[in-house]
């Protein structure tokens, strides 16, 4: 797989191409939808971060909705959190966003696990954190 630039990287790529940043940023968007096609977590979570920074520069990334859904539902809090921020600056529209089943869906499995104690150790509260991310995501996209 190619080098995947990192949020750090994109940002201080844009700071050097002050002449050029919009080229500089279309040329970055399109690695970005390259690295979304990955079946690796990691690589759609470092775009996630990406996306949602050219977001707050002003640049759309509606498109990238299902993305930020599958990495939604990694099993790795660190991932997880990326795509629920992902998701509330991503779907500025839901009412007209395709994935809003799927995100419905998994808030509410995220938000029923949270009560989940494991019987064999007697642990249990670790989704607790998951649920947070859930009700936080629910809040700024309703």
């Amino acid at each position: 797989m190619v080098f995947e630039k990192t949020l750090n990287d994109l940002v201080s790529g844009i700071r050097s191409h002050k002449r050029d940043t919009a080229l500089f940023i279309s040329q970055s968007i399109a690695e970005i939808k390259n690295e979304l096609q990955s079946p690796d977590f990691f690589t759609k979570s470092n775009a996630l971060q990406k996306l949602t920074f050219l977001q707050m520069m002003g640049y759309t990334m509606s498109w990238a909705a299902f993305a930020a859904v599958e990495v939604m539902s990694s099993p790795r809090f660190a991932l997880k959190r990326v795509g629920y921020l992902a998701a509330c600056q991503g779907l500025d529209q839901p009412e007209n966003s395709p994935v809003v089943l799927l995100t419905t869906n998994l808030l509410q499995k995220e938000l029923r696990g949270a009560n989940v104690v494991n019987t064999t150790t007697g642990k249990g509260g670790e989704n607790i954190y998951h649920a947070g991310l859930a009700i936080n995501c629910l809040s700024n996209i309703a």
